[in-house]
């Protein structure tokens, strides 16, 4: 057996490039591998990585909440640390991936839970994009407002009138009422 990529996340910044992979090894223990890959003139590429085991996240987190905590006390090239950087949108980036990672959508979800998250966000984390307007959040919360606040009207829709949307077409409609479906089924065996 080899080892198994569970979960992936990638940035790129100019000609580098960021992998943060999730890995299951062979003896069943689990890393983090972060790759950054740098494109070489010669058009090839040079690659570094880390690798974090499991038995080590808990430095890794610790690490990590220590440096932001001291980071968000200091004045970064007169930006403001890094709670003026969560609001400010980064050149080039747009969407969710732009805010602060702890207002996104799938990482509150992780942290605190369903129960933390709005209706807009639960809907977003299923359309997975807005479009180049607004992000997904921001086109859910048109959806849940046109619909009067209510999943039950957004329910009662076809995929085509959700399909007006902007940013939202075929696949994302039919996602949205798929997972209304499967809360209105079980709440009918319930």
């Amino acid at each position: 057996m080899r080892t198994e990529n569970l979960s992936s996340e990638n940035f790129s910044s100019g000609k580098r490039n960021y992998f943060i992979d999730f890995k299951r090894a062979i003896n069943d223990s689990h890393y983090i591998c972060i790759t950054r890959s740098d494109k070489l003139q010669s058009g090839g590429y040079r690659r570094s990585n880390v690798v974090v085991f499991e038995e080590d996240f808990h430095f890794l987190v610790s690490a990590f909440s220590s440096l932001f905590q001291s980071a968000a006390h200091l004045d970064y090239q007169g930006i403001g640390g890094i709670q003026q950087l969560s609001k400010t949108s980064i050149k080039g980036r747009k969407g969710i991936s732009s805010s602060a990672a702890e207002m996104q959508p799938r990482e509150k979800f992780v942290s605190y839970g369903a129960q933390g998250v709005n209706d807009a966000e639960l809907i977003s984390m299923l359309i997975g994009t807005g479009s180049a307007s607004q992000n997904a959040v921001a086109t859910s919360e048109e959806i849940l407002k046109a619909a009067g606040g209510r999943l039950d009207r957004i329910y009662a829709q076809d995929f085509e009138s959700l399909s007006t949307f902007k940013g939202i077409g075929v696949a994302k409609s039919c996602a949205i009422l798929a997972a209304l479906e499967l809360g209105r089924r079980m709440c009918a065996t319930g």
